[in-house]
This record gives C-alpha cells, structure tokens and sequence, in this order.
C-alpha cells in the first residue's frame, strides 16, 4: 500500500505539474476537475505496466540498486505510451523533443524519489514485524532463509519455538540454495537438486528460545507481532488452544505456505505434509461460474485478434523458416491438457527437421537442434502464435500452466505431488510460470514451474492475467525466450 500510494503520487503529480505548465489551466483544483479522465488514464496504465517490470515485487523493491531500474522503465513506458494516446497533451516546451520527454523523464524522476523515501523508511522499527517461527525444522528453516533473503526488509526474526528438547537452545542450521537452484529459480541452467542435496548455512542470531508451552512469555519479552506456523503436521488440541491464547494478545498467525506464496508466488508443495488443502487448490476461481465465462470471452477475442496478426505475419515467417531449413514450416506436438486430455498443439518449427528421432527429448536452452530462424522464433515467443487456433478450438487458454508432453507427465506425476493439479485449468501459451521462470528442462525445474503453476490456478483473475499477458510481450521484446 506505501508503495502504490508513492507512486500513484509521483506519475499524478508529473502530470499535474505538466498541465500547469500550460497556460490556458488554472489551479491545481481546476486541473483536477477538468482533467479526470486523463489522471485515470495514467493510473490505469502505469499499475499494470509497474506489476510487469516487477516493480512491486518485495524482493526488488527492498533495495534501491534493483528497485531503480525496474520504476524507470515502467515509468518511461507508461509516459511514452500516454503520449500516444493523448497527443494533445504535450507541454509547450522550447522544443517537440522536450515536449516529448517531459512526461516519461519527469514521473520517473518522481517515482526514484519516491523508492528511496520508501527504501530509507522500509528499514526503521516501525516497519518491522517481529517474527517468532514455530517449527525449527525443514519446513521452519525454509521459511526463515526466505523472509532473510527476500523478505523485502519488513520481518525481524527474534527465533524459533520447538518442542524436541535436543534443540532447545541450538542455532538452527537453515538450508540455502545450491549455485545450480538459484539458477533454476532464476530461469536458467540446471539444478543439482532442489528437494535434495544442498548447501547448509547457519541463520546468524537465530535459535530456539522456547517451545510451545513458552509462546505466550515470549511475544511479551520478544514483543513479537507475526507467530509463522510452519508445522507440516495436523495442530493437535494443546497447540491450537495456545495459538487462541496468542490470538488474544493481537498477534498475528500465518501459516508457513501462505507466507511462502505472498512472498515467492509460489505454492510450496513440499511443504505442506498433512495439510494437503493447502496445496490443493480445492475451491479456486476455475470452479465458478461467472470466471470461466469471462476467461473463455477474452480467450476468444484475443485469439481471433491473433489469428489476423498470424495471418499477414505468416508468409514471411514460412519463408524465412524454409530457406533456412527445407521442411515443414508447422510443427504438431501432442501436449496434455485440462482434465488429462490429450491434444495437438501447434507451432512454427524451430527446430532441423526429425529432430527427436522418435524420443521425447527435454528443450534446452541454447539448442543446438534449433535451426538460425528457429532460434529467434523461440526467443521472441513467436514459434507459439499458431497456439491461437487451439486456444480457439477450446484445448488451449491465453494464460495458464504450460502444457507438457505426455511422456514427461507420466514421469512427473510419479515423483512430484500434486503434479496433476496442473490438469485442473487449460493450458496457456503465457503462464505465470513461463515469465517467472522461463521454460523447464529438467525434474528439478519442473518442481518450480509446479510451484508457480498451483499459485496461478488458486489466484486466476483479469489483473493477474493480465500482467502475465504484459510480462510475456516485455520477454518477447527482451528476447528471454529459449
């Protein structure tokens, strides 16, 4: 909320100060009253174009060096593109060129202004909460890494409560990502192994101070504000009945898979043990009645409005697919969808004709089965664009999880739980997974494409649709393709 309302404040007020540089305004107020529309304009495009560059993702915008860059590009997008769309607005300035520059160049201006007042006040006490984790073990250790590498400044952690006496008093040893998991997690390379093998890192200053019959002491010593539950067992009546005590003095309970979820986008499917509904995304927005609706009316229209770019965009592709490589300019794979159905999804061929002899091989990055074309088509997202007319036929979605092959699924779904939960929505060309990860090519990847595919089918909405259709076309543009 201090985030939004900073910015909100500096891209309205670049455009106030704009309109009082033209003469025929008046006061700020009259501004204000004559010009509604165009405040909401802004509004309406800088919220969608910020949550796409990531500009509100805590873990960029606790540190001013990541947070920078991220601002001054939404904010020189959503300028620019205001201009285009109002014309008529440009100041009168010495010249068209700073007329031009003045929107874009003076809002990001604000808005860095704006970050480091929140950077400079994000790490005062009064910001803070203070964090008591119950659960030292893997699930406990997981979380506290987390809130200590990402949690955007705003979680003191004072320790861990738990009940096995061997650990009472010890530091607690939490486990850190291996160089190959942050790679992963990074949307590159392989892992060694994300549920396995890892580096161990001691927590500095963190230990278990107590257990459960000590946690209504320790929130008056520590003066805690947020209890993490991070148990992947059922609460037993003792526990929940101390957890009601806690209630009582105003301190906040958060199970360890919500916090992961609020603060990663992900669902942490080894994690949750017994509370399985945590995972499960029982009773999500694909199960009403008015959304699918919705999903499939904007499915429709965006695939129609695809199929006429694809149409005049064809000709040139096919030929500079054939004169590269002779062979087929399409490609059918057969792909797995909603309810498990089977399906042949469509694409431009990248790749040198007969390129898996028969095997389901895993796409890598840099493939050297893709041919010169093909490799610009997978940068850019284009080898996808004949998916408009599955998305049309009904097999396919805008937005969903990325459909896999079934030859994988069937390997997947025996190693990683709650694989097949991913069947529960149709398959996307863009997916959260797909512009937060990038595309998988292994086991281990595969449980983080799962992580933030479960995420999307709980969450599934307009906005969150559309800033994965937003982030998709700045991958494209960036060519982050494989």
């Amino acid at each position: 909320m201090l985030l939004t309302g900073l910015d909100l404040l500096a891209v309205n007020g670049a455009l106030l100060l704009i309109l009082a540089l033209r003469s025929d305004q008046g006061l700020v107020w009259q501004l204000l009253s004559r010009h509604p529309f165009r405040f909401l304009l802004l509004n309406v495009l800088w919220l969608p174009i910020a949550h796409a560059f990531d500009a509100y993702d805590l873990r960029v915008s606790s540190r001013f060096s990541t947070a920078a860059p991220a601002v001054t590009r939404a904010g020189l997008l959503t300028g620019v593109i205001y201009y285009l769309l109002n014309p008529t607005l440009m100041p009168a300035l010495p010249s068209r060129f700073l007329s031009i520059l003045a929107l874009p160049f003076l809002s990001t201006a604000f808005l860095l202004a704006g970050r480091g007042l929140y950077v400079l006040s994000l790490f005062q006490p009064l910001f803070h909460c203070r964090a008591l984790i119950v659960g030292a073990g893997w699930a406990g250790r997981t979380i506290a890494q987390l809130l200590t590498e990402h949690g955007g400044g705003m979680y003191w952690l004072v320790g861990f409560v738990d009940d096995d006496p061997v650990k009472q008093g010890a530091a607690v040893e939490a486990r850190e990502r291996s160089e190959g998991e942050a790679r992963v997690e990074a949307g590159g390379g392989e892992a060694q192994d994300v549920l396995g093998a890892h580096t161990v890192g001691t927590l500095a200053s963190l230990h278990v101070i107590g257990d459960r019959h000590a946690l209504k002491s320790l929130i008056a010593e520590q003066r805690v504000t947020t209890l993490v539950l991070a148990i992947t067992h059922e609460v037993n009546g003792e526990l929940l009945q101390i957890l009601m005590d806690c209630l009582e003095l105003g301190v906040e309970i958060i199970a360890m898979p919500v916090l992961y979820e609020q603060l990663t986008g992900r669902v942490p499917v080894e994690h949750v043990g017994g509370n399985w509904y945590v995972a499960m995304p029982v009773h999500h927005p694909g199960t009403g009645t008015m959304w699918p609706v919705i999903k499939r009316l904007t499915d429709v229209v965006l695939a129609s409005l695809g199929l006429l770019l694809l149409g005049m965009a064809t000709p040139v592709i096919a030929a500079a697919i054939y004169l590269d490589s002779p062979g087929p300019i399409f490609y059918a794979q057969e792909r797995v969808g909603k309810g498990g159905r089977r399906f042949q999804a469509y694409k431009f061929r990248s790749m040198v004709p007969d390129a898996e002899k028969g095997e389901a091989i895993w796409a890598r990055e840099d493939d050297q089965r893709a041919t010169r074309v093909g490799r610009f088509l997978r940068k850019t997202h284009v080898d996808e664009f004949p998916q408009f007319l599955n998305i049309l036929k009904g097999e396919m979605s805008a937005v969903g999880p990325r459909p896999e092959r079934p030859e994988f699924v069937e390997e997947l779904a025996q190693e990683i739980p709650f694989f097949r939960v991913r069947h529960a929505a149709r398959p996307g060309m863009a997916g959260w997974a797909l512009v937060n990860q990038g595309y998988g090519s292994s086991r281990e990847a595969a449980v983080i494409k799962l992580q933030y595919d479960l995420y999307y089918i709980k969450h599934q909405s307009l906005w969150l649709d559309l800033v994965i259709l937003l982030k998709t076309v700045v991958d494209s543009f960036a060519l982050r393709g494989r």
